[in-house]
């Protein structure tokens, strides 16, 4: 008796057919997940978040895109509108505009009541905008450091407690938290930084692609990064003598070229 031929050939075509069946049922559910969904994003106008918008829109879901520039919003929305449109079946929204300052809690207060008013609830959150430093710790002067963490953690943090209550309301929500690696590990220089690069080797297109799978799929954390850096996070969870080692090494050679 052939047992390749008998039991382990249709067993195999088998498991792939189940497996094709998960990720067909994964997919149309991730698709109707997105579609019609009031979808936040912050620092639309460029990067990151601008790929964001083009990525959930194309997806179908109703976006709000928050900026400080209202002249870049009203031109996204116009690139938005003359985009094709290559999914079947899926029709898109005219986005509605927000103008705030991340920094400026009291204009973000606003900003969310606008958005609860003209929409009426909120899907999902997408936390991106974000500033960034490039300086060592003596020579950053503190009203940088608050500047930084006013618009990278107080201000996301008071816009999603603005808009958390109307999801918990409707017991559905998701928010999701933009950051670089480097909010995983330290690196010389950036002692002021919550920085929102784009992924090594990966355009912010390709990332937002990323971004908008794991929001379909409702991922807890995915991390987009290069090799080098994906070994920096491992390293410095499995070897943090050796990684801080490395780092403090880098650190002088930073400041040598700097000085000379």
């Amino acid at each position: 008796m052939d047992l390749t031929s008998t039991v382990i050939i249709p067993l195999l075509f088998g498991s792939l057919g189940i497996f094709a069946l998960f990720r067909l049922l994964q997919w149309m559910r991730m698709r109707a997940y997105l579609q019609e969904a009031v979808v936040v994003i912050t620092g639309a106008t460029s990067g990151l978040g601008k790929e964001c918008a083009k990525a959930f829109h194309a997806a179908g879901s109703k976006l709000v895109l928050c900026g400080r520039d209202s002249e870049k919003l009203k031109d996204l929305v116009q690139q938005l509108s003359t985009m094709t449109n290559h999914r079947k079946n899926v029709s898109t929204h005219k986005p509605h505009t927000v103008v705030f300052d991340l920094s400026d809690t009291k204009t973000v207060l606003n900003a969310a009541e606008e958005i609860l008013r003209y929409l009426g609830h909120v899907d999902i959150l997408i936390n991106n905008a974000g500033i960034s430093f490039r300086g060592t710790i003596v020579d950053t002067g503190l009203d940088v450091d608050k500047k930084v963490m006013e618009t990278n953690y107080f201000g996301p943090i008071a816009l999603t407690k603005a808009l958390l209550p109307s999801m918990i309301k409707r017991r559905q929500g998701h928010i999701v938290a933009i950051s670089s690696i480097q909010g995983k590990i330290s690196i010389p220089f950036r002692s002021a930084l919550m920085d929102k690069n784009t992924a090594e080797g990966q355009t912010a297109a390709e990332v937002a692609q990323v971004v908008l799978s794991a929001v379909g799929r409702k991922k807890k954390e995915v991390l987009v990064a290069g090799l080098t850096p994906s070994l920096a996070v491992y390293l410095r969870n499995l070897f943090p003598r050796l990684f801080f080692t490395l780092m403090a090494t880098r650190a002088k050679k930073e400041r040598k070229a700097k000085d000379s």
